[in-house]
């Protein structure tokens, strides 16, 4: 037998090494196309959207046990968004904001008044707001709302 069949067939260093070299890229490519905190942000702006909706529906439920009557609590604003008095509070010590508290009292219309997401452990706000038009509409906003998008519901 000569030699050359005898010989140990493998991989050489340099193959080995492109090979790792191509999966790190693809890899980094893959990661890049997904992008986490983009997704992340969109999955928060979601809760968002709807913790929204929960509000306001449970505005509206209040609303037709009460005769049409709002919860007293809400102000009338132009805006929504960051406006002295209209951050909802969590309950309990409302201070300088809307205290929906109402909406929770026996878990009639709400079980709990939703958290933003990124507010998650604030002492009293939920990081939602709400406001009343001059003409009696309702609208509850997410001002935190992340890559520029605007989250808000009127009724």
């Amino acid at each position: 037998m000569d030699k050359t069949h005898l010989e140990k067939r493998g991989f050489t260093l340099l193959e080995i090494l492109l090979v790792v070299a191509a999966i790190a890229i693809l890899a980094g490519i893959v990661i890049v196309a997904i992008n986490p905190s983009k997704q992340l942000a969109e999955t928060r702006n979601a809760q968002r959207r709807v913790d929204v909706e929960t509000v306001l529906s449970g505005v509206y439920q209040y609303a037709i046990d009460n005769s049409g009557s709002l919860p007293g609590t809400i102000i009338t604003s132009a805006t929504c968004t960051s406006t002295a008095g209209t951050g909802i509070c969590k309950g309990g010590a409302c201070v300088g904001g809307t205290d929906l508290s109402a909406l929770t009292l026996n878990q009639k219309y709400l079980t709990a008044l939703p958290t933003d997401p990124t507010t998650i452990g604030t002492a009293t706000g939920t990081g939602y707001f709400i406001s009343k038009s001059n003409f009696g509409r309702i609208t509850v906003c997410a001002p935190q709302a992340e890559q520029a998008a605007y989250i808000s519901a009127t009724r």
